[in-house]
């Protein structure tokens, strides 16, 4: 029984790699498709939302049997544990991810943004799509030194989508109300991706350390 419990954990890792990875592509292609108004790309990650959806469903009632039926205690509880919660996490992650993409097909064949926050907006791109990358690799392997380089991305994309609040609210911006609201939603949605990594690197670092109030910090 105890080497099926522990197959049925190692389960639990690999499903979460599973789907960090596909949410890896679905930032990729969708804030390419933001960036450069690629129609195709962005109902493609649309379109390969529900497997996202899906996988965390199927990963949630592995671990809820895994409670019903082994009754894990100390590490091994928290790990199941943790695991829907991270499994949350990722599944709205892929959301987001939709989001941004369904922008590019409704502003199509028009960007998105105008010109002076392009810029902007292909780095918070860059840095969303560098945090599910590392967040992908932290969860293969726990190498908890990429915790850090998630938090920093962070706090760079933080930065940025700051400055995009007060761009808009500046007296030099001619965006109309449409684009207005079409550019805080996208850095809503970038933003929030970010913070999805960072709970999920938080969490890991529990489970590797046992410290919660050093991953909180």
């Amino acid at each position: 029984m105890r080497e099926v419990f522990q197959q049925e954990l190692r389960e639990v890792q690999d499903r979460l790699v599973e789907i960090s990875s596909l949410v890896t592509v679905a930032i990729t292609n969708a804030t390419t498709a933001f960036n450069e108004s690629n129609v195709s790309l962005a109902e493609s990650v649309i379109a390969e939302d529900h497997k996202i959806d899906a996988l965390a469903v199927s990963l949630d009632e592995l671990a809820i049997n895994i409670l019903a039926l082994q009754q894990p205690v100390a590490r091994d509880l928290r790990i199941v544990v943790s695991a829907l919660r991270i499994s949350a996490s990722l599944e709205r992650m892929g959301d987001l991810a939709e989001h941004i993409a369904q922008l590019a097909r409704y502003r199509y064949p028009d960007k998105v943004v105008k010109k002076s926050l392009r810029g902007t907006f292909t780095e918070m791109g860059r840095l969303d799509v560098n945090m599910a990358k590392n967040l992908t690799v932290l969860l293969t392997n726990e190498d908890l030194a990429l915790v850090e380089v998630i938090r920093e991305d962070d706090d760079s994309l933080d930065e940025l989508h700051v400055s995009v609040f007060d761009a808009v609210l500046g007296e030099t911006w001619k965006g109309g109300a449409v684009d207005t609201v079409d550019v805080t939603l996208a850095s809503r949605y970038h933003e929030r991706f970010g913070d999805h990594a960072v709970a999920i690197a938080k969490k890991v670092q529990y489970l590797a350390t046992g410290d919660w109030a050093g991953a909180a910090e």
